[in-house]
């Protein structure tokens, strides 16, 4: 009985934690975060050569209770190129659209992914890469560009009819990604539809990339975070096998719970160069213990598939998490890593975001690099960006603007070294 009406209040507690968020700091508890530097020995890391030792105890806790592990796989990989266009946007780029395939035979997973390479550059270009939450056709109103097959979530005002896109889609999320002016600036840019990789709702995990490996599942199996983060890498392999592509200088950019897996990906896979977090909030960029806005309880109640099985049983008890999402930013070091937050996307916690990057500052001190570089949070419209990491709070709402790319490109100009100088 006992276990019954305690199993009953910790319910209610989850079921009022999710519906009623907090947005007073006045009621933000006191919480002492964990040191990053801390090994589980008890013992310091005190130098750079001590990190990656620490820094794989932490992906291994992140795996354990967050992200759920990888499980061993030998998936064939497959690309063939089925578009290429080199009068692309007026003439100014090459189009490549390429079908990449994971696993063989009825089961194998087909990625479409776009890129646009300019054709004003001395060489391979660095390269942005991030997934679009309605199809390929929907970042550009360029005819040419594919139109996903698989799964969508139906939506009328993207042409989403019966989990299917159609041409209505076309360019309707063009303001996100501003391809042109990407290009312009001398960046590749590159592109795919994360349901290509797994469809983000909750089948038990019979389909995408997760349904290509037979595994027993347990309260540490990866969720749909972790498949997506698998596939930027796979993307990753893709890209590096254009000659138009530089894949030592590819930056992995994502929003929302693309912002959260962009994040994974690149503190899993260290080919990232550069790592991109917009509004990435819960289970992202913002700090948990906070319990501010979107909490643990309110995501794994409405996602339980983005992560691991475990994860759910933080809600309301954040403080017992082994670690925390300034951790996560941590892992990327001494790689360039940047936080983005909007002033009214409250849900996300601007401010557990900032609090996460400056907490992190600690590991890139190790190699002498310099962090976040302000104690404070910027005012809105403004960034601090001379550091390896790089943060900045814009005004408005959740989304992912023109004003946020600005400041992308001006973090990638300095660390991806892709300035004018370095063009025709």
């Amino acid at each position: 009985m006992r276990t019954l009406i305690l199993t009953t209040l910790l319910a209610l507690t989850h079921t009022a934690t999710a519906q009623e968020p907090n947005y007073d700091e006045a009621r933000v508890p006191a919480f002492d975060l964990p040191d990053p530097l801390v090994r589980q020995d008890g013992t310091r890391v005190v130098d750079a050569a001590g990190w990656p030792a620490r820094r794989a105890e932490l992906l291994a806790l992140f795996e354990q209770h967050v992200y759920g592990r990888l499980p061993d796989h030998d998936l064939a990989l497959d690309v063939e190129v089925v578009d290429t266009d080199d009068t692309a946007l007026g003439g100014r780029a090459t189009r490549r659209q390429l079908v990449v395939r994971l696993g063989s035979g009825e089961r194998a997973v087909a990625i479409e992914l776009l890129v646009y390479a300019p054709n004003d550059r001395d060489g391979p270009a660095a390269t942005f890469l991030g997934l679009n939450f309605k199809g390929n056709h929907t970042v550009h109103a360029d005819p040419a560009i594919r139109i996903p097959t698989s799964w969508l979530a139906d939506d009328a005002g993207f042409g989403v009819e019966d989990h299917r896109a159609s041409d209505a889609g076309r360019g309707r999320r063009a303001r996100r990604w501003p391809v042109e002016h990407i290009v312009e600036r001398g960046y590749a840019f590159a592109t795919a539809y994360y349901g290509d990789i797994d469809p983000d709702f909750d089948d038990g995990f019979r389909n995408g990339v997760h349904a290509l490996v037979d595994e027993q599942r347990d309260g540490a199996s990866w969720g749909s975070i972790g498949a997506w983060a698998f596939g930027l890498s796979r993307l990753l392999d893709a890209l590096a096998t254009l000659p138009e592509v530089d894949a030592a200088r590819v930056a992995v950019v994502g929003h929302s719970r693309l912002g959260k897996t962009a994040l994974w990906a690149g503190a899993t896979d260290p080919r990232f160069a550069l790592v991109i977090s917009n509004d990435s909030g819960c289970g992202g960029a913002a700090l948990s213990r906070r319990r501010y806005g979107e909490t643990v309880a309110a995501i794994t109640r409405r996602f339980p598939h983005w992560f691991c099985a475990r994860y759910a049983s933080y809600a309301g008890a954040e403080d017992a998490l082994p670690v925390d999402q300034h951790e996560l930013i941590a892992a990327i070091a001494p790689r360039p890593v940047y936080v983005a937050s909007a002033e009214q996307d409250r849900w996300a916690d601007p401010r557990g975001e900032f609090l996460a990057a400056r907490a992190a500052e600690p590991v890139y001190a190790l190699f002498g690099l310099p962090g976040l570089g302000t104690d404070a949070l910027p005012e809105p419209g403004t960034a601090s960006t001379a550091g390896r990491i790089g943060y900045h709070l814009r005004s408005g709402t959740h989304d992912l603007t023109h004003e946020d790319w600005e400041h992308f490109l001006e973090f990638a100009d300095r660390h991806l070294r892709a300035r004018p100088s370095d063009r025709r």
